[in-house]
């Protein structure tokens, strides 16, 4: 029973924070727009490949 008096303060501070942390994310905007960086990874912004027999550019050359 005296671990009672122990875990609910601490559940209670735990819980304050939890929140404060979410206010502190409103805030700031993290929750403002949660729908374009779902659909970034769905745009194709490759581009082509150019034709064989032609050089690439300098900004074309693959990562070591």
């Amino acid at each position: 029973m005296r671990i009672l008096l122990l875990l609910i303060p601490i559940s209670l501070v735990l819980l304050g924070v939890a929140i404060a942390a979410f206010v502190w994310a409103v805030k700031r905007g993290q929750f403002d727009d949660l729908d374009t960086p779902a659909l970034d990874i769905l745009e194709d912004n490759d581009r082509p490949a150019p034709p064989r027999g032609q050089p690439r550019g300098d900004g074309d050359r693959p990562a070591p």
